[in-house]
């Protein structure tokens, strides 16, 4: 899209559209007056990709740049404006020049790959989510500057669109000799795998609501992610890491190119960095630094991250590097270059969680619960007047209750609350309380017609999951999604709405049990993989079985002895006093076990060829794998 054609669509874009009643938290109108991010969205273009699909090995596409090509339009009503020039921007692809030496491939993925040159070879910041959109950029790159091989790898952060597209660019044999050096922030690794393995199922039925990953790329379906288009949906790998990075200002220097690190763990991610260029004056805020308002507690699910800490630690950015950089660049999104605006939009980025933290503890010292909270919170205009400060991707009520959630908990301190019914019995209670299904119905309707869509929400979820069969229930219902969804400026809450929507006419995805990536699983430590037979156990099928296993994986000299009683799954490096005899001993590589416990191998097929020796009962395994739940990602969300 050419400048011109750009600022065109964003002029249309200020007509905005109508949307329902907003809340007493509701935003500011966006400062439509600011034309910057034009300028910085498309400065340093160079080149993009001739073929807009990227794909598989067997052609499955798992990337296609003009998959929002929609939004060169002006706004339809049905989007909002804002976040119609939000995806606009983001939907520019292509190597851009940041600096002299330093270029981002952007528009590849959800997030960005940055490329330093160096004496011989390319330094990468962050690689993507998968080696088929890796190996594009890497292409785009190498077509396009000259060809030169990876001689380093930084991932910045512990989340899978960061490292996943690793073995694209470097290959192990490398990584072993020391060719080439990859560099993660301490705690890198155990970071990486915990998302993806503990709470995996979970998190990734979850995905689908926020990434909007069933939904159409139209006007009237997604229009991304909010600190990108999607999620590619291709090979992920992890490369592990040979130099750890465990203190800010640790320096390194590779293929000439030398880089400072600064420690910044528990802000967006647990293990997480940002990266001071100095030779080129370009300060990488990571992920600690975005073009939207980012998540303290993600939609998806995962910990709380502590809004204090992100907000201290670019007080320190600021600090260290405020009057050095020249540009700043982050993991997802365009640049920002020139001093003064480096410096502003750090204090302003951070003021922004400083005061979400700040305003959400001073009400919660005052009484007030996470959803109260929730309601009355928002920025003041001088912080939501900057379009990076907009909740695009996180949301500021949504935050709050977060930061409730982090010091608090769950439990609001209301007795009423203590004993919770569950949905469908709650549901049910309020639809026969309201005088029946019908009366909720028309009060429902009644809600709509005033504008009250809020309200007309909580009507028909109470209708539906106190009958989900109610069809008639269902399809009100996500018209009121559907409707919340395109009047939403933040990219996740529209995704999720209409993922709703689409799920209560259409019914939940087909999908398939959880898939970890090999490479997870490879560089998962053995006493995660054991505490993820832990939450798979299922007690109420243990009844009061037992068992007891000793196991050695001969290619680690690892030992583990696995008891089974009282419907806990204990694993120790040796049996403990009164633990008693073992029903059964294995020796056998680590891969045995994830053979029998994640695949239909059978041990005794493994005891058969020679791979497992096994003394005692094999019994006692199959008990347990019997034991086992085998996770899946379809249940159900907005039924039950």
């Amino acid at each position: 899209m050419s400048r011109k054609m750009l600022t065109s669509v964003m002029a249309l874009l200020a007509l905005g559209v109508a949307a329902p009643r907003a809340t007493a938290a509701e935003a500011p109108p966006p400062n439509w007056s600011d034309a910057r991010d034009l300028d910085f969205v498309a400065r340093g273009y160079v080149a993009t990709r001739k073929d807009p699909k990227i794909t598989t090995a067997d052609g499955r596409v798992v990337w296609n740049l003009n998959d929002f090509e929609f939004l060169k339009a002006p706004p339809p009503a049905t989007a909002n404006a804002s976040l119609w020039r939000h995806g606009a921007l983001l939907s520019r692809h292509g190597l851009f020049k940041v600096a002299d030496g330093v270029w981002q491939v952007r528009g590849f993925d959800v997030a960005n790959a940055t490329f330093v040159r160096g004496k011989t070879g390319w330094i990468v910041i962050d690689c993507l989510t998968t080696t088929e959109t890796a190996k594009a950029a890497l292409d785009l790159v190498n077509e396009t500057l000259g060809a030169r091989k990876v001689v380093g790898l930084v991932y910045t952060h512990s989340h899978t669109d960061h490292f996943g597209g690793a073995r694209a660019m470097v290959s192990q044999a490398d990584i072993d000799s020391g060719a080439v050096k990859v560099f993660a922030p301490a705690g890198f690794v155990e970071q990486s795998v915990s998302e993806n393995v503990i709470a995996g199922a979970a998190m990734g039925r979850r995905a689908i609501y926020q990434f909007g990953l069933y939904l159409p790329k139209t006007a009237e379906g997604t229009l991304g992610s909010g600190i990108g288009q999607s999620v590619a949906l291709g090979t992920q790998t992890l490369a592990p890491p040979n130099v750890i990075i465990d203190h800010t200002g640790q320096t390194v220097e590779v293929d000439g190119v030398k880089m400072e690190f600064q420690i910044t763990p528990g802000t967006e991610a647990p293990a997480e960095m940002n990266v001071w260029l100095p030779d080129f004056r370009v300060l990488d805020l990571a992920e600690n630094g975005n073009v939207s308002m980012h998540n303290v507690l993600t939609p998806r699910g995962a910990l709380v991250r502590d809004s204090r800490v992100w907000a201290e630690y670019l007080t320190q950015s600021l600090s260290l590097y405020g009057d050095k950089a020249e540009v700043m660049m982050t993991s997802h999104g365009w640049p920002r270059f020139g001093r003064a605006e480096v410096i502003d939009f750090i204090a302003k980025h951070r003021d922004a969680y400083k005061y979400l933290h700040d305003q959400s503890v001073r009400m919660m010292d005052e009484g007030l619960t996470g959803p109260e909270i929730a309601d009355k919170i928002a920025l003041p205009p001088s912080l939501a007047s900057e379009w990076y400060n907009r909740g695009y991707y996180g949301h500021m009520s949504f935050n709050a209750r977060a930061v409730y959630q982090r010091y608090m908990g769950w439990y609001d301190g209301n007795p009423a609350h203590l004993a919770t019914f569950s949905v469908k019995d709650e549901a049910a209670h309020y639809v026969k309380a309201m005088g029946g299904a019908e009366k909720v119905k028309a009060e429902m309707a009644a809600a709509v017609a005033s504008g009250d869509l809020k309200w007309a929400g909580v009507l028909g979820d109470k209708l539906v999951m106190a009958d989900s069969s109610d069809a008639a229930a269902k399809a009100a219902l996500a018209d009121v999604y559907t409707k919340l969804g395109q009047a939403q400026e933040n990219a996740l809450w529209r995704n999720m709405y209409l993922t709703g929507a689409q799920e209560l006419l259409k019914g939940k995805p087909k999908t398939q049990g959880v898939n970890l990536a090999l490479d997870l699983i490879k560089n998962t430590p053995s006493p995660m993989l054991m505490d993820l037979l832990a939450v798979r156990l299922n007690a109420d099928r243990v009844g009061e079985g037992r068992v007891a296993i000793d196991m050695t994986f001969t290619d680690r000299n690892e030992h583990y002895r696995l008891n089974v009683r009282h419907g806990v799954l204990v694993a120790t490096e040796k049996a403990l006093p009164g633990d008693g005899p073992a029903d059964l001993t294995l020796a056998m590589p680590r891969q045995a076990l994830l053979m029998t416990t994640f695949t239909p191998f059978k041990l005794a097929d493994l005891v058969k060829s020679g791979t497992v020796k096994a003394d005692g009962d094999i019994e006692a395994f199959n008990r347990l794998v019997s034991w086992l739940d085998p996770f899946t990602s379809d249940f159900p969300v907005v039924t039950r």
